[in-house]
């Protein structure tokens, strides 16, 4: 029978692997030079640990332990298949005097996901491999939640990663920052990456809240790396949002709509920054969807209450976005806004327009939008008919229970 491991160090262990997997493997991979064998290494020393603290207690430094024992774990891997292979005799050599020279790691881990995120949306990848890779492995990601970013079966996605990490082996893809002309082209991937993985910790609960806040790091890296417009309009974007975060829920973590939220909850030093980057962006006029993605979120923040939101000024920035990110979504967002700046009327028509196209049939936020505008103009039977489509297409537990509040209300 197996031992029992204590619940302590079991969420222990969790929460290591929520928030240090993603460095953990990077460094994995920096020293041993090899995806597959980077990632075996890193479950076995978390297994390792599963076994060993039990008895021996937490380590002061949990992830220099960590990368240690997976560095010996996988030498000893190694070792293991040079019983019938001599070139693995010499890999495990060299590995070993690497080791050997690099035990100060242990101290003071380099940041190496930059590195990685590079590597993983490396433009022999097929895009939707770069970015499930990347999810998978800077983030720790699991294949179900990276499935239901990307609205595809598990079986789909754990394929595009499959693929993907072949691609890495098979084409020897360096484990490096490119040069600074091939950056530009690679960017947009790696934006792309980071924002889904700002989303992914945004939408959540708040145990994914550091998914947030490393992709704002991640971002800040990006910036002292390249300081395009885009990038500091992502990261402005990222600031701008998570700026809300505070406010966006209630003690008992129901939703609270952006005009019902306690704006003396948002931080004001993320707007300020945020503000400033976006600011930064439109003044060297290569901006794009992101920047006015925050331009839109920076128009929020600096009104002081919901009444005096400029909508106007919004629904251009919209009309703007769809010009270059033409998209049911941007659609949407922008009918909301015209229902603000123009009357619900109006906005209505524009959104019974894009759920007729039926590109947005099966996306909750168009029925409780539809739902939300009959509601204000007092059309409650269809109102009702739309909530209940958005109720059975929701996922996230506070978005279900607001929904079923609001139906509730119109019963």
């Amino acid at each position: 029978m197996l031992p029992r491991v204590p619940e302590q160090v079991r969420k222990t262990l969790e929460a290591l692997y929520r928030s240090e997997s993603g460095r953990i493997l990077a460094t994995l991979l920096r020293l041993l030079g090899d995806l597959d064998l980077a990632e075996e290494a890193m479950h076995e020393a978390f297994a390792a640990a599963l076994d060993t603290w039990p008895e021996t207690g937490l380590p002061d430094k949990p992830r220099p332990w960590l990368i240690s024992t997976a560095r010996f774990k996988a030498v000893d891997s190694i070792r293991r298949r040079a019983r019938f292979d001599a070139a693995q005799r010499n890999l495990a050599l060299h590995l070993q005097t690497r080791m050997n020279g690099a035990d100060h790691e242990c101290e003071e881990i380099e940041d190496d996901r930059l590195r990685l995120i590079f590597t993983c949306c490396h433009p022999s990848l097929p895009p939707e491999g770069q970015v499930a890779l990347t999810l998978r492995e800077v983030c720790g990601l699991t294949t179900e939640e990276i499935a239901r970013a990307f609205l595809v079966a598990p079986a789909t996605l754990a394929q595009r990663i499959v693929r993907a990490k072949a691609v890495i082996r098979d084409k020897a893809i360096p484990y490096q920052v490119p040069d600074l002309q091939e950056l530009p082209a690679r960017l947009g991937a790696v934006l792309q990456v980071v924002y889904l993985i700002f989303n992914e910790g945004y939408s959540a609960d708040a145990s994914r809240a550091e998914l947030s806040r490393e992709a704002i790091r991640i971002g800040r890296l990006l910036i002292d790396l390249l300081p395009e417009a885009e990038v500091m309009g992502l990261l402005g974007l990222m600031l701008l949002q998570e700026s809300r975060r505070a406010a966006r829920n209630t003690a008992e973590g129901d939703l609270v709509l952006l005009d019902r939220q306690d704006r003396g909850l948002w931080n004001r030093d993320q707007i300020a920054e945020g503000i400033s980057l976006v600011e930064r962006a439109f003044s060297s006029r290569r901006f794009g969807a992101y920047t006015l993605q925050a331009a839109i979120a920076a128009v929020h923040a600096e009104a002081s209450t919901a009444a005096s939101t400029d909508w106007r000024q919004i629904t251009a920035l919209y009309t703007s976005l769809l010009r270059i990110q033409s998209s049911p979504v941007v659609e949407l967002n922008r009918a909301v806004a015209v229902a603000m700046y123009e009357g619900p009327e109006k906005g209505l028509r524009l959104i019974d327009d894009l759920l007729e196209r039926g590109e947005l049939a099966s996306y909750h936020l168009a029925h409780a939008a539809r739902a939300d505008l009959c509601r204000r103009l007092g059309r409650n039977s269809k109102a009702r008919a739309s909530y209940e489509k958005a109720l059975a297409l929701v996922r996230l537990e506070p978005e279900r229970r607001f929904l079923a509040g609001r139906l509730r209300e119109l019963k």
